[in-house]
C-alpha cells in the first residue's frame, strides 16, 4: 500500500464568483496520488449554530425558509462568522438575532465539516441552555418563525425524516448527550 502525502500541490487558482457568504474558485492542482485536475472549491469563512433548550424538555427550533430547496425547513439558529470573529461570539449574535434569546450556560459540542467535497465551510456546534428572553432582529433576508418544541415531538420529526438539515440533526445528537 502506498502512502500519499497530506495535500495537494495547488499550481492556480481563480477565482469565479465572491458573494456575500462565501467565494468560488477553480484551481488547478496536483492531488496527492500524483493526478493533475481542476477542482471547484466553496471558499467559506465557517458558521457557528446552536442548540438552544428553553428548558430541560423544550427546544427553541427555526422554520426557516431556503430559497435553493423552495420550502421552510425546521433548523437550529446558525450564522456565517465574520472574519475573525471568535465562533462563539457568531453563536451568541446568532440565538439572540434569530430567536430574541440570549443563553446563561454554554457548552462547545464540536465542529462538522458539512460539505468536503467541495467546501471548506466549518461548522462550530454549541449547546445554549439558560435562555432569558431579548429582543430578536432577524436579518431582512432572512424569512423565520420561532418555534418552541417539545424534546419528544422533535425526537419524533427525526424518526419521520421532517429534520432534513444536516447540521440541526448532527446538533441534536450531540446536545442529547451532553446536557446539564
Amino acid at each position: 500500500m502506498k502512502i500519499l502525502s497530506s495535500g495537494a500541490k495547488v499550481h492556480s487558482v481563480v477565482e469565479i464568483y465572491k458573494g456575500k457568504a462565501f467565494r468560488l474558485h477553480k484551481e488547478r492542482v496536483t492531488l496527492p496520488n500524483g493526478v493533475q485536475a481542476y477542482m471547484d472549491v466553496i471558499r467559506h469563512p465557517g458558521a457557528a449554530a446552536v442548540v438552544p433548550f428553553l428548558d430541560r424538555e423544550t427546544l427553541v427550533l427555526l422554520r426557516q425558509y431556503r430559497h435553493a430547496l423552495g420550502r421552510f425547513l425546521y433548523e437550529i439558529p446558525a450564522g456565517t462568522l465574520i472574519p475573525g470573529e471568535d465562533p462563539l461570539e457568531c453563536a451568541r449574535r446568532e440565538l439572540n438575532e434569530e430567536t430574541g434569546y440570549q443563553a446563561t450556560r454554554w457548552t462547545k459540542l464540536g465542529e462538522v465539516v458539512p460539505v468536503p467535497g467541495y467546501s471548506d465551510e466549518r461548522i462550530h456546534l454549541f449547546l445554549a441552555e439558560g435562555l432569558v428572553e431579548g429582543q430578536g432582529q432577524p436579518d431582512p433576508d432572512e424569512v423565520l418563525e420561532v418555534v418552541e418544541l417539545s424534546l419528544s415531538a422533535v425526537l419524533e420529526m427525526m424518526q419521520r425524516g421532517d429534520l432534513e438539515d444536516g447540521k440541526t440533526l448532527l446538533g441534536l445528537l450531540w446536545a442529547l448527550g451532553r446536557r446539564s
